[in-house]
């Protein structure tokens, strides 16, 4: 009998009570007033946030700051006012607020003779532009397509259209940087013939070929360990004035891809070998 009455005794003590479980009930979030203002406080903030950040966005794209004008800064020399007209009104959307400064600068260094531009607002209506244009120096013929380019100072080619008394570039594309240093050495060599280089080209093995004001063209070919172009060309020029007094004829065609001597070609087309003198030959 003392064992059955101890088992009710052990059951009823393992129930919870109910006022245990009211407690915890009331500790739940919508029984904590604090918590609830604090993030009631939070989202009145993002909202007030993003309320303001639309105004913002819709006050500025009002058409309340139109752009009035351009002031290019750097006048240019290739570009006309026209050119740099049609650019504006092509690119220039929105007002001071919204406007694309980057796309307006790539559609300015799109215009045929500009290779940089920059483009800063100016408060209240107004951009500022300012430009480089390219400083053209040669013509400039891809050898493998045969299209018509201008080379610049930095040896960047660019498309637009000239008239300038330049020399003509004929290469392999993406040469054009070397050509243009080319250019300025051999041009350099050539002055004791009092003769002005016109024409520089290069094939695709690396040949060198010279063209002259007074129509001399001179084949230099590839350069060489034992026989490097500069010395080609400067024994060529050291003997010439005495080649010219003994030939006496219209030479058309000089070839100095020998090891010791060069071939002359007149205008007839026949072929004339000249040995290069000893002392020119001790002189390199």
């Amino acid at each position: 009998m003392a064992e059955v009455s101890a088992r009710p005794a052990a059951i009823r003590s393992a129930r919870p009570e109910r006022g245990a479980t009211r407690a915890r009930a009331e500790k739940g979030l919508w029984h904590r007033p604090a918590l609830l203002n604090l993030i009631s406080d939070l989202l009145t903030l993002l909202a007030a946030i993003g309320l303001g950040w639309a105004l913002v966005i819709w006050f500025v794209s009002r058409p309340l700051f139109p752009i009035g004008e351009i002031v290019v800064l750097t006048p240019p020399d290739q570009v006309t006012e026209e050119q740099l007209e049609y650019a504006a009104r092509t690119a220039i959307e929105g007002n001071f607020f919204t406007v694309d400064l980057d796309a307006v600068k790539a559609t300015f260094e799109k215009l045929p003779w500009v290779r940089k531009a920059e483009v800063r607002r100016r408060w209240p209506d107004a951009l500022e532009l300012r430009i480089e244009e390219h400083q053209a120096v040669a013509y400039w013929t891809v050898s493998d397509s045969g299209d018509a380019r201008l080379v610049n100072v930095q040896g960047e080619v660019f498309v637009a259209a000239s008239n300038a008394d330049m020399p003509h570039f004929d290469g392999p594309q993406g040469t054009s940087g070397w050509l243009l240093a080319r250019h300025g050495e051999f041009s350099q060599l050539l002055q004791p013939m009092g003769a002005r280089l016109v024409g520089l080209a290069l094939s695709a093995r690396e040949a060198w070929q010279l063209r002259l004001d007074n129509g001399l063209v001179i084949m230099l070919g590839r350069e060489q360990e034992r026989s490097q172009l500069a010395d080609r060309l400067t024994r060529f020029i050291t003997v010439w004035p005495r080649v010219r007094e003994q030939v006496d004829i219209d030479i058309k065609v000089a070839d100095l891809r020998y090891p010791s001597g060069f071939a002359l070609t007149p205008a007839d087309g026949t072929v004339l070998l000249q040995s290069a003198p000893q002392s020119a030959r001790k002189g390199r």
